[in-house]
């Protein structure tokens, strides 16, 4: 049986003391371009595939698990290179069109205001968070407070890379906030004891999210800071 999507007017954080975003698909624009670069370098190396099956498929897990499955199902030979071809395609095709979500920045300065402290925590690369915040005008926002998968040993769906931005930052894991677009990354942060909210306002369906500990929200104005 499929699990009710909790859809809140909003939602209070009157009791976190840490908010920790995702970064593709939840600060900036990158669920529609990355998976149609995935899926024509998949297609090119032999392993067909749509760029919804990417996303259904990779969507919040990192370029590691990416690359294992690439390496099991493409015909051709598939190197390290290939995720160096990946990412240089990614970033261009990123700089071409580059945008955050919507909200985002009315949403940074509402945590700025309150202070409330708030960290990115993703599964790309250092390299690659590092361009996307770049590219959108948001590194200054994140400095020294940018968590990768490359941190940890183990990505998400395991709560190893929450638990470490969490840890870094100085705050529990059930003071803790993730926002979170994908179905991997909600597992992780529940995994870790954190609250959790789905955001739905890129691709990712709301059902897919369902499981989402305080619900799923389309926008990120539906998160306000309570007294």
């Amino acid at each position: 049986m499929n699990t009710p999507v909790k859809t809140p007017a909003q939602i209070t954080l009157q009791d976190v003391q840490l908010v920790i975003f995702d970064c593709d698909g939840v600060l900036v624009d990158t669920e529609r371009i990355g998976p149609e670069v995935v899926a024509a370098m998949a297609t090119e190396s032999g392993w067909p595939l749509s760029p919804e099956e990417v996303r259904r498929r990779f969507l919040g897990r990192p370029e590691s698990y990416l690359y294992e499955q690439l390496r099991a199902h493409a015909t051709a030979p598939i190197g390290p290179e290939w995720l160096t071809e990946y990412r240089t395609r990614f970033r261009d095709a990123f700089a071409a069109r580059p945008q955050t979500m919507p909200g985002v920045g009315e949403l940074l300065d509402h945590l700025d205001a309150r202070g409330l402290p708030y960290c990115v925590a993703s599964s790309g690369s250092h390299e690659r968070i590092a361009h996307s915040l770049s590219v959108t005008a948001l590194q200054d926002r994140f400095t020294g407070r940018v968590f990768s998968a490359d941190d940890v040993s183990f990505g998400k769906p395991a709560p190893d890379l929450f638990l470490h931005a969490a840890r870094t930052m100085g705050y529990a894991p059930e003071r803790s906030l993730v926002i979170e677009d994908s179905p991997a990354g909600v597992d992780a942060a529940l995994a870790a004891a954190m609250r959790v909210v789905g955001y739905s306002g890129g691709p990712t369906e709301a059902d897919a999210l369902a499981h989402a500990n305080l619900g799923v929200i389309s926008s990120l104005t539906q998160l306000v800071v309570g007294s």
